[in-house]
């Protein structure tokens, strides 16, 4: 037996020898696959009860309250009168921070004098009218912006603020005065026009997520 014939003879009891080795390792070979569930945060907003979730903006008619007016029949409008409206605003079923925007118009554009004065938010704490702070309206827009608070709580748990309904109470007045844009003619000439009948403001509302 020559040189290389021993050579060989020796590498195969080795190779054997690596082969069985190598079996016995490969059976500790796991395989697994993990699953990331994670929820959606909620974007459902309600505006006087309805659901105007699938829509950036929307837009509605609203009728207004007339305060009550010694000299002017009940749920009439006359120079001098005033009143409100409300717009009821639900976002408990919301998990981000989002900003509004309402901007208001007079549909009667024959009316100039009636302008849309001030606002305030209203709440379970402030419902009563002695504890209402009101607001002025510029350029009849109002905007505002609710925010999401993730509080740390003593066990190093995250616990985050849910947000309650509300509502927005809006002002308007006729006004009369010696800087007035109608004149008492003009102001006649709307109660005497039978085409008159109704006053109508609307709101143009939308809401947007606010981004980090």
């Amino acid at each position: 037996m020559n040189f290389r014939i021993k050579i060989l003879v020796a590498l195969i009891p080795l190779c054997l020898f690596l082969c069985f080795i190598s079996n016995t390792y490969s059976r500790y070979v796991a395989d697994t696959t993990g699953n990331l569930k994670m929820s959606f945060a909620k974007w459902q907003i309600l505006v006087n009860n309805e659901d105007i979730t699938n829509n950036t903006s929307t837009s509605f008619d609203l009728t207004p309250i007339i305060n009550e007016n010694a000299h002017v029949k009940s749920n009439k409008i006359a120079p001098s009168s005033s009143g409100y409206f409300d717009i009821d605003i639900d976002p408990s079923n919301v998990d981000v921070s989002f900003n509004y925007n309402i901007t208001l118009d007079v549909i009667n554009e024959n009316i100039p004098d009636l302008i849309i004065t001030k606002y305030a938010i209203l709440n379970s704490e402030n419902k009563n009218e002695e504890n209402i702070t009101y607001q002025n309206i510029e350029n009849n827009i109002i905007e505002g912006s609710l925010e999401i608070e993730n509080i740390a709580t003593n066990n190093d748990e995250i616990e985050s603020t849910n947000f309650e309904p509300f509502t927005i109470r809006i002002c308007f007045e006729w006004y009369e005065g010696n800087d007035d844009t109608m004149k008492n003619e003009a102001d006649t000439l709307i109660g005497s026009n039978s085409e008159n009948n109704d006053l109508e403001i609307s709101a143009t509302i939308k809401f947007e997520q606010k981004l980090s």
